[in-house]
């Protein structure tokens, strides 16, 4: 057998100290060639499709409203189809733990008890070149089970357990709006998306399918069903390049935009030979909401995050739909995160914080989710024991088809129905959570512990939304004061100055404080609002 022929893909060389040392074990001739080749035929339409969403964004700020597309109505309408059974590996959800592709929590994911692994490209981790390729290699490391770590810091040794108690991987790639500078084609960056998706499917696709699994994805910031029709298209090719049966791929979309809820039938119905089920996104979803009815007036003016709960009637709408629409399709519905993060430290806040988790996940149980998001090892018994109260011994509940609900198009966007105002101390939390988000995001970072939660990009993106349009609005806070440019300027320095004094000197100037700031403040107050914060902070990323 010849060897393939030379990628046409140009690798921008980075500097060797941040070069992974086995890059060309994922950057082969062959894996280029397919993703050169994803590229020719699916960044066009890409490139469509992302327009489209600025045209409906223009749309949007005419008219302040959502509805269900006219056009698709008999797609609703036809009870008859139903999404691809679900494969074993795939069947039972009831626990899934999210984080970044790092080799140390590759480990402990895969040994956390939880019956899923969102194995994260995108919000969980920056983009550095590091990040990227390292993380292709501790996938293929770990389905060859030649992975280990031991931490320099303590000397702790990890190493995988018996490969029937590993959590089922299911991959998340970059969003549609974010290109990979590294990776080009004629002077052109190749879109993120199809660059992880392209060299993990590729390495990994048939060693899955001998493992007894498959190539199984979770699709994030997915704005209409023509997106989803966009991945199909990529995952009919994919099998058939690589010489696998059609239908093995499996795909849960992220409803983690305010477009996206409006086409939830649609959007199985396109991927439905490969989809597995939709997953509510709560913190990207509130950013999606700001993002698009943010000069919609009072009526959509968000009040602190923390303040907007799942129990909030346009989101228990969202979520109720959800479910309703996934079992309706025989699709699994993926409930939202659990973000704690433990503490050993103070047994009562952890008794309180896990009371908490406990709560929100027996509400998701309880509602007819599959399964559900935590961020933390420790999180996996709680969860898994709110969903075994509900479950028993089934694998899922999709046979519960929540016939009851009926949720308007009106309900989805009825953020006035909130009580909650924003407060002073939400736009002191707003600047702090930004800031050290930004900071860490900036040194290569993308799951950070804040103020003891796990917080990855979305949390950045409600952050910095939520100040602009309550600096949009002219919100006066409960102590009288306005939200405007000057006193956001204002709180940021005495945020950063009081972050200076928290973690001293040496760890300010060799961190990257003033550069988060700066670009908080940059993405917080310009006028031109920028579609996603990761794209100039991409451009300060460095390697």
């Amino acid at each position: 057998m010849s060897a393939p022929a030379p990628s046409p893909l140009a690798i921008v060389e980075v500097d060797p100290a941040h070069t992974p040392e086995r890059q060309g074990e994922v950057l082969t001739d062959a894996a280029l060639t397919f993703v050169a080749e994803l590229h020719r035929r699916f960044t066009p339409r890409r490139d469509e499709l992302l327009a489209r969403r600025a045209e409906r964004r223009a749309e949007i700020a005419r008219t302040s409203t959502l509805d269900f597309l006219p056009e698709t109505a008999q797609i609703r309408a036809d009870d008859s189809w139903q999404v691809a059974e679900a494969p074993a590996a795939l069947n039972d959800r009831r626990v899934e733990i999210t984080g970044p592709t790092d080799r140390k929590m590759t480990i402990n994911a895969l040994n956390s008890g939880a019956k899923v692994w969102l194995a994260d490209f995108e919000d969980a981790s920056a983009p550095t070149w590091e990040n990227v390729v390292s993380g292709q290699l501790n996938l293929i490391d770990a389905y060859e089970r030649r992975i280990d770590f031991t931490d320099p810091a303590s000397g702790k040794s990890y190493a995988l357990g018996p490969a029937g108690e590993l959590a089922t991987v299911v991959m998340r790639p970059r969003g549609w709006h974010l290109d990979e500078r590294h990776l080009q084609f004629e002077g052109r960056p190749v879109p993120g998306a199809l660059v992880d998706f392209g060299l993990y499917f590729f390495h990994n696709a048939k060693r899955l399918l001998d493992l007894g699994k498959g190539p199984y994805f979770y699709l994030p910031k997915t704005e209409s069903h023509l997106e989803a029709r966009l991945w199909n298209e990529i995952f009919v090719f994919a099998q058939d390049y690589v010489g696998i049966p059609q239908g093995t791929v499996r795909a849960t979309v992220l409803i983690e935009t305010i477009t996206a809820a409006y086409e939830m039938e649609e959007i199985l119905y396109e991927l439905r030979e490969h989809a597995s089920g939709l997953n509510a996104g709560r913190w990207d979803y509130l950013f999606s909401i700001v993002k698009n009815f943010r000069d919609g007036g009072a009526k959509f003016v968000l009040p602190d995050r923390n303040a907007v709960t799942m129990t909030a009637p346009f989101m228990r709408a969202y979520t109720e739909l959800l479910v309703r629409t996934c079992h309706k399709r025989g699709a699994h519905a993926i409930g939202g995160m659990a973000a704690f993060i433990p503490n050993r430290r103070d047994p009562e806040a952890n008794e309180r914080a896990l009371a908490k988790v406990k709560n929100d996940k027996d509400r998701e149980a309880g509602d007819g989710f599959d399964g559900s998001w935590v961020a933390h090892p420790d999180l996996v018994p709680v969860a898994r024991a709110s969903f075994d109260a509900v479950l028993g011994d089934r694998p899922n509940q999709k046979d519960r088809l929540r016939e009851d609900v009926d949720v308007k198009a009106a309900d989805l966007i009825a953020i006035d129905s909130l009580d909650a105002k924003p407060t002073y101390q939400g736009l002191i939390d707003a600047v702090q959570v930004g800031t050290r988000y930004i900071e860490a995001w900036l040194r290569g970072l993308g799951a950070v512990a804040i103020f003891g939660l796990m917080e990855d990009a979305a949390t950045a993106e409600i952050s910095r939304s939520q100040i602009w349009q309550w600096v949009d609005a002219g919100v006066v806070f409960e102590n009288g004061e306005q939200a405007t440019a000057e006193l956001v300027r204002r709180v940021a320095a005495e945020q950063l100055a009081a972050i200076r004094a928290e973690v001293g000197e040496e760890a300010f100037t060799s961190g990257r404080w003033q550069q988060a700031h700066d670009l908080l403040l940059r993405v917080a107050l310009d006028a031109d609002y920028a579609e996603f914060l990761t794209l100039p902070a991409y451009e300060l990323l460095g390697c």
